[in-house]
């Protein structure tokens, strides 16, 4: 019983091959492309692997009704709904990252500034500045920012409570 356990348990913790995240992005589409017409919204859909992720995007067409969609909260909830649906039809965990109309561009601005903020208020004295909790993807885009203007950052809490830490290097 142990070797069952090890053994899905490292298949877990393998990386998933180029050829299952393609995989995970063509169940993806098919999925969105069903809750679209559903609701009868205009969208074209963009597939990508990147950093051993499945990728996919909604972009507008011109005119389109896309950005209805492209609040953060909605893009959260549609992609859980996306990766539950990929999981279902492949039975392995799905990383897949999901943007709608540029929302996650939007977003990544969004945190660059929320960094940058953060930032002067260690430039005014601070010693550390907390941002607010977050998912583990702004997580890794904020510690990306962080490391790029020179500072270091660490994650702390559990679950929804985890957040951002930064300090000086």
């Amino acid at each position: 019983m142990t070797d069952t356990i090890t053994d899905s348990a490292s298949a877990e913790r393998t990386p998933p091959t180029v050829a299952q995240l393609e995989q995970e992005g063509d169940v993806a589409a098919d999925y969105l492309e069903e809750l679209l017409d559903i609701a009868d919204i205009d969208g074209d859909l963009a597939l990508d692997v990147r950093s051993g992720r499945a990728y996919v995007s909604i972009e507008a067409p011109e005119g389109g009704s896309v950005a209805r969609l492209a609040d953060p909260e909605t893009v959260q909830a549609l992609q859980e709904l996306t990766r539950i649906a990929v999981q279902n039809s492949t039975g392995r965990f799905s990383r897949l990252i999901l943007d709608v109309g540029g929302s996650r561009d939007t977003r990544q601005q969004e945190l660059a500034q929320l960094v940058d903020r953060a930032i002067a208020r260690l430039d005014e004295g601070a010693t550390q500045a907390s941002l607010p909790a977050m998912s583990s993807y702004e997580r890794k885009l904020v510690h990306d920012v962080v490391a790029e203007r020179g500072f270091v950052s660490e994650s702390y809490g559990e679950g929804a409570d985890r957040h951002t830490v930064i300090r000086r290097a």
